[in-house]
């Protein structure tokens, strides 16, 4: 069935208990035909299609995949409601985003550059629905949808990939394979399957009691579970938020298909891959160039023109990024400094610790290499100045800017802080610690900082017992 009627309801019955968000490209119209001929049709799923489609093509997509699926499939419509077991298709020359349950279209802007309209309604998915939100990224050329499976892990919902040799495209699959956070590489014919042993999974469905609740029955498994991810990765995550571990854990169960966490402990005993990849779930580093426009419109409007206010011929400018990641606020906050320096006509010494516990993201960091999708985050002025396109499509930070940043593994919880920087960041690293933790890594960095030096927070972090010790200048940012 083929609609543009919003058949909006009211029946909460009919509302989607997961959302499923697919991005297709070239070769994608392929692996949707065979993926929904045969995914069930009662899951109480939403699915919504987001396509690039040329601005001067008719979509047929309604009409050839009403021939694979019974349930109804809606050319979206500004404000259009989403119910259960239905399918749902972007317009040509439309952005899409979801807020509250309802999809909402904006023109795309062809002057504004590259469009990535898969990683534009990934990322609203992953805010609107959080743990209910799941990715599929299929068949196509350039690398959309890479921004936007990060924001769906962080937010604790599931990434799928097809198999790039599945693919008659393999440009998005393997973007979004590169960014570490995929919990599953499955062919087109597979994923029906794999989907619905995942929905139907008694802790996803809740037929269970969460492991966050039973804690207290698994105290001794938890322990082992630490003892082995402190062998493999040297990190001690029983400092860390104990629901944020369990929860995790509990995806990581659900992915292998495993009721008890008895059996999941068994797991991490027979493969130390699990154990790997439970770690690098739990040190996910979700980040971009210049995240939060607010925040950074501060730190380059009055934090940078402060810093170099107090700044005498001779001195260094000293900054620690801590929890870096893969490089991203590390080169961002040069750049804003290196511009500002520019403007004044002068010149000092600038070192940049950017850091982070985890090894892999700093050697990612290091290299300064990153895919075109920069492009949404970048503006074409500071591509052009501050980076060099190569030819295999991807853009490296130029060298002077490289410079100013050192890389290195440390541990906030244990290594000492470094030492008299104007200016010091730790965005959504804190959300992570146990309150003691907080405290600690908090001193740590106030000790960093020389008098009338900035701290840069997260926007749902905040000094806590410790706001004695600072001055709020911007709360917000």
């Amino acid at each position: 069935m083929q609609t543009d009627s919003t058949d909006s309801t009211d029946d909460n019955s009919n509302k989607p208990t997961h959302y499923v968000g697919i991005g297709a490209s070239a070769g994608g119209l392929e692996t949707l035909q065979v993926f929904f001929s045969e995914i069930p049709t009662d899951l109480d799923i939403a699915y919504i299609v987001v396509q690039h489609l040329s601005p001067d093509f008719k979509s047929v997509m309604a009409e050839l995949l009403s021939r694979t699926t019974p349930m109804p499939i809606f050319n979206v419509v500004d404000g259009m409601e989403i119910c259960a077991n239905s399918v749902y298709l972007i317009p040509p020359r439309k952005n899409m985003i979801v807020a509250e349950g309802r999809l909402f279209l904006t023109e795309q802007m062809p002057e504004q550059g590259l469009n990535l309209p898969i990683d534009v309604f990934l990322r609203s998915l992953a805010e609107d629905q959080k743990t209910r939100a799941i990715s599929i990224i299929l068949s196509g050329t350039g690398t959309d949808g890479s921004r936007g499976v990060k924001a769906i892990k962080e937010s604790g919902g599931l990434v799928i990939v097809q198999e790039p040799e599945d693919a008659k495209f393999d440009g998005m699959p393997q973007a979004a394979l590169n960014t570490g956070v995929v919990d599953m590489v499955l062919t087109a014919k597979d994923m029906p399957n794999k989907l619905v042993g995942h929905i139907r999974h008694p802790i996803v469905a809740e037929e269970s009691n969460s492991l966050i609740n039973r804690l207290a029955d698994h105290e001794s498994a938890m322990q082992e579970i630490f003892h082995q991810l402190r062998d493999v990765s040297e990190i001690d995550f029983s400092q860390y938020k104990i629901a944020t571990v369990a929860r995790r854990i509990e995806q990581r169960m659900v992915i292998h298909q495993l009721g008890t966490l008895e059996e999941y402990r068994q797991l991490l005993l027979r493969d130390r891959r699990e154990i790997v990849a439970l770690s690098k779930d739990l040190l996910i580093g979700v980040t971009r160039f210049f995240r939060d426009d607010e925040s950074f419109g501060f730190i380059e409007s009055t934090s940078i023109p402060e810093l170099l206010d107090n700044c005498s011929d001779n001195d260094d400018i000293r900054v620690w990024v801590a929890g870096c990641a893969t490089g991203e606020e590390a080169y961002s906050i040069a750049i804003l400094l290196d511009e500002a320096m520019d403007a004044r006509g002068v010149r000092y010494n600038v070192k940049i610790f950017a850091t982070d516990v985890d090894s892999r993201a700093i050697t990612s960091a290091s290299a300064g290499r990153y895919q075109q999708d920069i492009c949404a985050d970048v503006s074409e002025e500071r591509l052009a100045k501050y980076f060099r396109l190569t030819e295999e499509g991807h853009y490296v930070i130029s060298p002077h800017i490289r410079h100013m940043v050192i890389f290195a593994v440390h541990n906030l919880i244990k290594d000492p802080p470094f030492s008299n920087v104007q200016l010091a960041t730790c965005r959504n690293v804190l959300i992570y610690f146990q309150q003691s933790i907080q405290v600690r890594v908090l001193q740590g960095l106030h000790f960093s900082l020389k008098q009338g030096g900035t701290l840069f927070l997260g926007s749902s972090e905040s000094p806590g017992e410790l706001s004695g010790y600072f001055e709020a200048v911007n709360e917000r940012g």
